[in-house]
């Protein structure tokens, strides 16, 4: 894998603007589009947008990584897929900025250790929380659990609808996108593989 993993250093914060001028770019926003950011239903919409925003890419603020530093090695006898799947998220396009809405089934093989299930869904949402593509995401999500945790093999696949495809450009309501990223056994050993693919499937 050779896609870059995004950190929240990779925001320089000192050109970053405050709340108010962020407050007052939606200003600006809302004049472009033709209204008028003074009018009563919209007064309070530039504070909304910014308090939605901090919700939206809070990815930017939080690491992936040390959801993933607490480990258990009381695995015993287990030599076999680990997976979550159906891990509901939202993200949004880096391109457009509009959502992205999804869901990703992560697994790993583990060698030495196991981490807490839940800690694998809070990997997803951290990269979702962020302006990203379909493809960096998946990739990303695997080579932090690759890097972190040194399983035998990480496999992530990621079903989404692109709203940015959906409710404009082409309009195409019913497409959906699916993108996977495998490592170690799961690129290496074809059954491997196709278990996981099967056990992701919607028939």
């Amino acid at each position: 894998m050779t896609s870059k993993i995004v950190s929240c250093t990779t925001r320089a914060d000192d050109q970053r603007p405050d709340r108010e001028a962020a407050e007052a770019a939606v200003k600006t926003l809302l004049r472009y589009i033709g209204e008028n950011p003074d009018r009563e239903g919209l007064r309070e919409t530039p504070a909304r947008v910014v308090r939605a925003y901090d919700e939206f890419f809070a990815g930017y603020e939080q690491s992936a990584k040390s959801e993933l530093l607490k480990t258990f090695e009381d695995i015993k006898d287990f030599d076999d897929i680990v997976l979550v799947k159906d891990i509901d998220f939202a993200s949004h396009c880096e391109h457009h900025m509009v959502p992205i809405i999804g869901k990703a089934h992560v697994a790993y093989w583990p060698d030495k250790k196991v981490v807490g299930i839940s800690k694998l869904a809070r990997v997803v949402d951290i990269h979702a929380r962020r302006l990203t593509s379909q493809e960096n995401m998946t990739s990303q999500i695997a080579q932090i659990i690759d890097e972190t945790l040194k399983p035998k093999g990480v496999a992530v696949k990621i079903e989404a609808d692109h709203q940015c495809m959906s409710i404009r450009g082409v309009n195409k309501g019913a497409s959906s996108t699916v993108t996977t990223s495998f490592s170690g056994i799961f690129k290496k050993d074809k059954d491997a593989q196709r278990r996981f693919l099967d056990m992701t499937a919607r028939y």
